[in-house]
């Protein structure tokens, strides 16, 4: 989806923030089990002042740390990296909307962008809109209708078609405005809005 010179094995380390973002979210479902969602919500928060003090030292006090630079983006360098909008993205959507929706979502953004990336990278020839191709876009569109299919599967094909489209527009549109913040959000809410009608 992307067309710029951030390579596929730099992709694949950018998202491995969003992995450790699955082992987290996890850890957020055994807590709600064993404890209260109130306890797991506070765990997420615990994991996104981490990543905010890491982010301080990298962008306050211009600390190097060689193994947590590389999983920042080159237009990371200067600004908040993604694991804090996406780590917010996740605690508001899992506060706020259907554990379910809410999943779909998040896994719209960790999956359905590496795809969409990796494929417009790779087969990525007209571009759509900016530096988003209309091969990543379409990827991506598959990959989250896949993944509503088998999240929402036992929710209305509205709730399903809403919530895949919404984050597939939302992630193509997207451009300064960080995508791990604005999908995740903009897909839950139209899904749990769907949901309602």
């Amino acid at each position: 989806m992307y067309r710029h010179n951030w390579s596929i094995l730099n992709e694949l380390a950018g998202k491995a923030v969003h992995l450790v973002i699955i082992l987290a979210l996890l850890f957020y479902v055994v807590i709600k089990q064993q404890y209260s969602q109130t306890s797991a919500l506070i765990f997420l928060v615990a994991l996104l002042l981490i990543f905010l003090v890491l982010e301080y030292l990298r962008l306050d006090l211009n600390l190097k740390m060689p193994l947590y630079s590389l999983f920042i983006k080159p237009k990371e360098e200067t600004r908040l990296s993604g694991a804090i909008y996406f780590l917010s993205a996740t605690i508001i959507c899992l506060a706020v909307f259907d554990f379910n929706i809410a999943i779909a979502a998040l896994l719209m953004v960790i999956i359905g962008d590496a795809v969409a990336a990796m494929a417009g990278k790779r087969y990525g020839k007209t571009l759509l809109y900016r530096n988003k191709t209309a091969i990543g876009a379409l990827a991506e569109l598959i990959i989250n209708l896949a993944i509503a299919l088998i999240i929402l599967r036992s929710t209305s094909i509205y709730v399903i078609l809403a919530t895949a489209f919404t984050a597939t527009i939302v992630e193509t549109l997207a451009d300064e405005v960080d995508d791990n913040l604005l999908v995740p959000l903009f897909a839950s809410f139209v899904g749990q809005m769907i949901s309602y009608l």
